[in-house]
């Protein structure tokens, strides 16, 4: 079973270990994103407000979902981290953005995130 990296030029450089994306490929093929934050592709910028990062992010995964010939139809899971509950709202509107009526499994999860700068992290799961 084959397993193929996804790290498109347009994000931002991986981190140590890290890929931004892990295709397997068999009968049918699963990608496997890791979290994303909104850095730009530069890997240092980073907007301020939740919903610019939010955007950054989804724009992210609809990189990494074409770099393995999908698309936001075939995320099947999606787990995001928020640093204040209160972006609950917010998260949910960009979602909604995002998916429209698509509804893979959703796990939202409020936590202390790595860097103070981020107001989010997304990792998704997709397959054909």
């Amino acid at each position: 079973m084959p397993v193929i990296k996804h790290n498109p030029k347009e994000l931002f450089p991986q981190y140590r270990c890290y890929s931004h994306a892990m295709e397997i490929r068999g009968d049918s093929r699963m990608l496997v994103i890791s979290g994303l934050n909104g850095y730009l592709a530069d890997g240092k910028t980073m907007p301020d407000s939740f919903e610019e990062q939010a955007e950054v992010i989804w724009t992210h995964i609809q990189t990494l979902l074409r770099s393995a010939g999908m698309d936001l139809h075939n995320l099947v899971s999606v787990r995001t981290y928020l640093a204040d509950p209160s972006y609950d709202e917010a998260n949910v509107r960009t979602r909604v953005k995002f998916l429209g009526t698509h509804e893979p499994t959703l796990t939202v999860v409020c936590c202390q995130l790595l860097d103070p700068k981020w107001k989010l992290e997304v990792e998704a799961v997709a397959a054909t």
